[in-house]
């Protein structure tokens, strides 16, 4: 771990001033005895060999830069620098410097290089002999001061010392006199050394010097030095292009003499940044920090004073909407327009906040409506990056004005759908401004960015608001190319193969493309409202017929858009997609895939190996009812048998839940069996009450011998039969209450069998036969028989 924290590369700056890699090892901070004091050192990673052995010196000025990259400087010609692999270890060997020089580590240079030059402006007698001492200003000595420049860049105190003296003596201005000699005399020496001198000077990074050298009377002459690069066979001419091509045009006039100079400066400077000077190498990075600021408190200014002008800005406005306005001068205020809204990204959050709440009250979206409605495509283009800047700002304010916009009868005039048909119409073959409507429009629908408010209404009504006066604009184009697929349907029988329907024109295929994308994103993030949409329109059979297109990317965004749907595990969706025969022009596309092994076959796969993981049953079951038969072929990926299997399961475990409600005869004689046994424990414990009822038995059986004499021997049969039932009856009222009626031949049958001995109960199997008993015994036999009794059976 150490190792890899304490990697270095160490650098030298040789002669030309450019950083020569000395080689790669491992750093470390240790006292050596030899320098009598706390030491860098560097040891190769290849050898061990000492590539670097510097004591760490109390007055030396260290810079830290970029978090990796330690620079200072031993000599007036000795620049060195340490460039770690990780920030960790520059940290390390950062506070072990500090530690040594006792300064704060969270510094990034420890010495205070005005300090310095106090404390040296005391030691030294001359009151300015702490600055460097400049040779004098003459075309014979260009090449000194140009060295001289070059050579103290890379210490932070000497570049301190040079800007004072640049200063102190007025010396820029000298300099650049001496540019417009040698333009005359046309000393191409002279002019060389001059650009390394101007290059230098901007690198030294001071505000002072640039207020100097970015002034009305000298910044054209800064750029003519900078004109004369060295490297350059023939010189560039960009004073050229900044007095006579790049015209300055006030799309009003502008009568604050302060703001248009300042528009002026900033221009120049961000040209001389942006076009002239070189990328600045790793070490020169933070040479030109100071120059962006100057540029960044420029366009603050700027913002703010065409802010505060408010009749500057109502006329703008004033204009841009009047239909009066030519086309051109239209194009002009647009454009000014683009370049305020870029200037305002340098204001603080909260000046922004007033910014775009001043462009709203003066009407900015309103105006964007109609200009981004005109056919001029410089000015629609504009317009969309105005409207991107206002987006990225409040996606609410945009939804706010949408919302109040008075609801016309012709949708076309709403902002949205003057969006969205610019996106469906973007002339460019790659698309470039459709893609960043596309992005504009996802940010408006995102339900992330819309305010938690208190009633929480604003995603509701945006969202009810897009479906119903939006959504059919963005997908008519998806709709109008896939509206042949039905007729294609009804050609189909008695024809050859149709073409797919889908279009071969690349840039309505990447058109559809961006639409689907947003449709998918519509799925994932608004659930109702896309649901509803999907299935009134019958949306997603439409989208499956680009499931034919010979663009691949086209097929798969229609894949995708399946996919993010099926991926909600929603039961309206399945029943809708099994209801609608959807898997089959997937399936059809994977199959005419064959057996190639690309994007959309591995797209395909994990669709349906989701399926199987998710275990989503509906799904399953129609796959494999459906399609198995097309797919056992497929072995190369074990999913379509996985299906099979599931689906397998599942009628298993059915089955074995049907089981459990359905008992064959032989469960049910069991069940029976059990009952019966019940009854005879209740006829154990129902033994005390025995003797009682045998003693009323023995009355009645008294009167029963008596009635049995007088009967005639021909009735004899049928006056006993009578006794028993008598007998019968008295037996009943010690029955149970809860007995209902429909229950009664079956409970008088088990409250006889209680009492009764087994002569009484063959008896009553051999009384008279009633007409009812026959209904009753079915009865019976029904009631045990059938599974809904089973509960009063176990009671």
């Amino acid at each position: 771990m150490s190792d890899t924290r304490r990697r270095v590369k160490v650098y030298t700056l040789n002669e030309d001033r450019q950083w020569d890699d000395r080689g790669t090892g491992h750093v470390s901070s240790t006292f050596v005895e030899r320098l009598k004091g706390i030491s860098l050192l560097v040891r190769a990673e290849s050898d061990g060999s000492l590539l670097l052995e510097s004591k760490i010196s109390p007055n030396t000025a260290y810079q830290k830069q970029q978090d990796t990259l330690i620079v200072w400087s031993e000599a007036d010609n000795y620049d060195l620098a340490l460039s770690f692999q990780e920030k960790a270890g520059c940290d390390e060997i950062w506070e072990k410097i500090c530690q040594v020089q006792g300064k704060d580590p969270a510094l990034d240079i420890t010495q205070d290089p005005i300090d310095e030059s106090e404390e040296e402006r005391f030691e030294e007698i001359p009151e300015t002999s702490h600055l460097v001492e400049l040779p004098p200003c003459e075309l014979s000595r260009l090449e000194e001061i140009a060295d001289l420049v070059t050579s103290v860049l890379s210490s932070p105190i000497r570049r301190e010392k040079l800007a004072l003296a640049l200063m102190s003596e007025g010396y820029i201005k000298k300099l650049l006199g001496l540019f417009r000699v040698c333009e005359d005399l046309d000393n191409r020496e002279g002019l060389h050394h001059l650009y390394e001198i101007v290059r230098g000077v901007l690198f030294l990074n001071k505000a002072a010097l640039f207020e100097v050298m970015f002034s009305d009377d000298s910044i054209m002459d800064v750029v003519g030095c900078l004109e004369y690069d060295p490297a350059l066979v023939q010189p560039k001419r960009h004073r050229e292009f900044l007095t006579k091509t790049a015209k300055f045009k006030e799309v009003i006039p502008i009568t604050d003499s302060e703001l248009r100079q300042k528009i002026h400066q900033t221009y120049r400077v961000q040209y001389i940044q942006d076009i002239i000077l070189p990328t600045p190498s790793v070490f020169e990075e933070n040479f030109l920090s100071t120059l962006t600021s100057f540029i960044f408190f420029n366009k603050v200014e700027i913002v703010s004073m065409l802010q505060e002008d408010e009749k500057f800005l109502t006329e703008v406005f004033a204009q841009l909407t009047d239909e009066a306005t030519e086309d051109s001068k239209r194009r002009e205020l647009v454009n000014f327009v683009k370049e305020f809204c870029a200037f305002s990204q340098t204001l603080q959050p909260q000046n922004r906040d007033a910014f775009f709440k001043t462009l709203a009250n003066l009407g900015i979206l309103p105006a964007l409506e109609i200009v981004m409605g005109m056919d001029d495509l410089q000015v629609r283009a504009a317009a969309t990056d105005i409207f991107s800047y206002l987006v990225e700002f409040s996606p609410s304010m945009v939804r706010e004005f949408v919302m109040q916009e008075p609801q016309q009868t012709d949708d076309d005039v709403l902002l949205i759908n003057v969006v969205i048909k610019q996106m469906i119409c973007d002339s460019d073959p790659e698309l470039g401004g459709a893609v960043q409507l596309m992005g504009l429009l996802r940010t408006l629908i995102d339900p992330e960015n819309m305010l938690a408010s208190t009633n929480k209404t604003e995603k509701t009504e945006f969202l009810s608001f897009f479906y119903k006066y939006c959504m059919h604009v963005l997908t008519a184009p998806l709709l109008a190319n896939t509206a042949h697929d039905k007729i294609s349907k009804d050609l189909q029988e008695g024809s050859a193969k149709i073409t797919p329907v889908c279009p071969d024109n690349f840039q309505t295929a990447q058109l559809l493309a961006l639409i689907l994308e947003l449709l998918t994103f519509c799925v994932e993030h608004h659930t109702y409202h896309i649901k509803t949409y999907i299935m009134n329109k019958d949306l997603l059979r439409r989208v499956l017929v680009l499931m034919n297109s010979k663009h691949t990317f086209l097929a798969l965004c229609a894949l995708r858009f399946m996919r993010r749907i099926i991926g909600l595990k929603d039961e309206y969706y399945n029943r809708y997609i099994i209801k609608g025969n959807l898997f089959e022009p997937v399936i059809n596309a994977l199959l005419d895939n064959g057996t190639r092994y690309n994007l959309l076959n591995s797209a395909i796969i994990e669709l349906f190996e989701f399926i199987k993981v998710e275990d989503v049953k509906s799904l399953i079951a129609h796959i494999v009812d459906n399609f198995y038969k097309a797919l056992e072929s497929i072995e190369y990926v074990q999913t379509f048998k996985g299906l099979k299997g599931r689906y397998e399961q599942e009628k298993d475990r059915q089955s074995q839940r049907l089981n459990r409600y359905r008992r064959d005869a032989r469960s049910l004689d069991e069940d029976e069996e059990l009952w019966f046994n019940d009854d005879d424990d209740d006829d154990e414990g129902e033994a005390v009450e025995k003797s009682r009822m045998e003693d009323d038995f023995s009355d009645s059986y008294g009167k029963y011998m008596e009635a049995k004499k007088v009967s005639v021997t021909a009735g004899a049969a049928n006056g006993a039969n009578g006794a028993n039932n008598n007998g019968k009856a008295a037996v009943i009222p010690p029955a149970s209450p809860s007995v209902t009626p429909n229950n009664s031949s079956t409970s008088s049958v088990k409250t006889v069998a209680l009492p009764a001995t087994p002569v009484v109960k063959t008896a009553l199997v051999g009384l008279v036969d009633y007409p009812d008993d026959e209904d009753e015994e079915e009865e019976e036999e029904e009631e045990e028989q059938s599974p809904r009794k089973r509960p009063r059976l176990s009671s």
